[in-house]
């Protein structure tokens, strides 16, 4: 038997709210303490618009009365006026996920009972808030998440593109590893311009493409028509406007990320030494020093989990949050580990990415992922090997003054004691009945 010390949650809270969020509106609870009559509760239920007036009226209600918490569902992106608005006006908002907080099954499920529901718990202190990153955060959010979006479209525009070349039989990408490269965009151009013969647009071929001319003009050899010109030119001219705003895109991530190290430096006070400065500016640098992690990736991690990871005590905390751990499922005697969830799929994508980068190096985690791919499979090492990448991260974030160190592909090696592992085989090979004779190496 176990005995464990916690804190009394009766009367937590004592002023709380709590808002069901719709889209043109909320259905706000508040429940504050009786005035007459010590130990009872008094509940208050209204509606209120969704518009910015109304909801800095219920601020200043809501401020009049006490109230010290508001608790809201995160419901689409419609609590997002509730939640900034009441923030600036100086409450303290949490964001919850509506998963925890459903309402006892079999109960009538109305907006009044849930936002009454809300309050109940909020004011027991059995609610824990959701990560809400602060202002700069969530603007470089919004920037990076802009730039994966237009980044996958391109991609599609460009898979497009190469589906009306196959159309017109011309195997352009059989050949050239990168249909958008130099060679590639110059043929096909010539290819809308009205060029048809292989053998003059083979010779557009530059650099290592040029070693290819014969099989370029055999590819480039099919039946292009004016159709196919005009769907390429209209596509082609989309990724060329898809790529100029992704350019923009990346040079104010750039100068966002500059102001937000700069920004969270100066407030971390005067006591910073000049080359933790230095190291706190060149955080992305210092991120794109893992393998598998590029400067791109890095200004991902940086917007979706912020320079400041107080939120996050722990390397396991942060785990947690994203997803990368298994959840563990214990039932008498038995102990299973269930799915990792959901958690944040920007951020699970692009480390999800940089582990299968990661994999294919000569670096402590591709071998982390060798070494768990032969017995668990190729989805687990990679969320093991991701969940690596995140722990790193969290290091280098937390502390300005840390580097990179590669521990090597034979870390695990070392830590084997040659003995041990000499018994080891030995043993498996009498297994097998083999007589094993060892003669020491010169």
């Amino acid at each position: 038997m176990e005995t464990e010390e916690i804190e009394a949650i009766e009367g937590l809270v004592e002023r709380v709210a709590a808002i069901d969020v719709a889209k043109a509106s909320g259905m706000v609870c508040m429940r504050l303490p009786h005035l007459a009559r010590e130990g009872r509760r008094v509940q208050e239920v209204w509606n209120v618009a969704a518009t910015t007036t109304a909801v800095l009226e219920l601020g200043d209600r809501l401020l009049c009365q006490g109230v010290t918490r508001v608790v809201m569902e995160a419901t689409g992106s419609y609590w997002k006026v509730f939640f900034f608005l009441l923030e600036a006006r100086g409450l303290e908002c949490w964001l919850v996920n509506a998963r925890e907080v459903k309402n006892v099954p079999g109960r009538p499920k109305t907006d009044k009972l849930d936002a009454v529901w809300l309050a109940k718990l909020a004011e027991r202190g059995m609610l824990r808030p959701s990560f809400v990153p602060p202002k700069p955060v969530r603007q470089l959010r919004d920037l990076t998440r802009t730039r994966t979006v237009l980044t996958e479209e391109r991609s599609r525009h460009k898979q497009r593109v190469e589906k009306i070349l196959e159309d017109a039989q011309v195997k352009l990408s059989t050949v050239a590893t990168d249909i958008f490269g130099v060679s590639g965009r110059a043929m096909m151009e010539a290819m809308i311009a009205g060029e048809r013969n292989p053998s003059v647009l083979a010779q557009m071929a530059k650099g290592r493409m040029a070693a290819k001319k014969d099989a370029l003009a055999l590819a480039l050899t099919g039946q292009f028509e004016e159709h196919h010109a005009f769907l390429c030119r209209t596509l082609l001219d989309s990724i060329d406007h898809l790529t100029a705003q992704i350019d923009k895109l990346s040079e104010r991530i750039t100068r966002a990320i500059e102001e937000l190290t700069a920004h969270d430096a100066g407030a971390a006070g005067h006591n910073r030494t000049a080359a933790g400065d230095r190291n706190r500016s060149s955080l992305v640098d210092r991120l794109d020093a893992i393998p598998g992690v590029g400067p791109t990736t890095a200004q991902i991690l940086l917007a979706e989990l912020g320079p400041d990871m107080s939120v996050f005590p722990t390397p396991d905390h942060l785990a947690s949050w994203a997803k990368l751990c298994p959840r563990t499922i214990q039932s008498g005697t038995k102990t299973a580990t269930g799915r990792t969830g959901k958690g944040n799929p920007w951020l699970k994508g692009v480390l999800g990415e940089a582990a299968m980068a990661a994999s294919r190096t000569d670096t402590f985690l591709g071998a982390r992922y060798r070494r768990i791919v032969k017995r668990r499979g190729h989805k687990k090492a990679l969320v093991a090997v991701a969940r690596t990448i995140l722990v790193i991260v969290w290091h280098l974030i937390n502390n300005p003054d840390t580097q990179y160190t590669d521990l090597g592909p034979d870390y695990h090696q070392r830590l084997i004691d040659p003995t041990r592992r000499t018994r080891d085989l030995v043993r498996q090979l009498a297994a097998l009945g083999h007589q094993v004779t060892l003669t020491p190496a010169a």
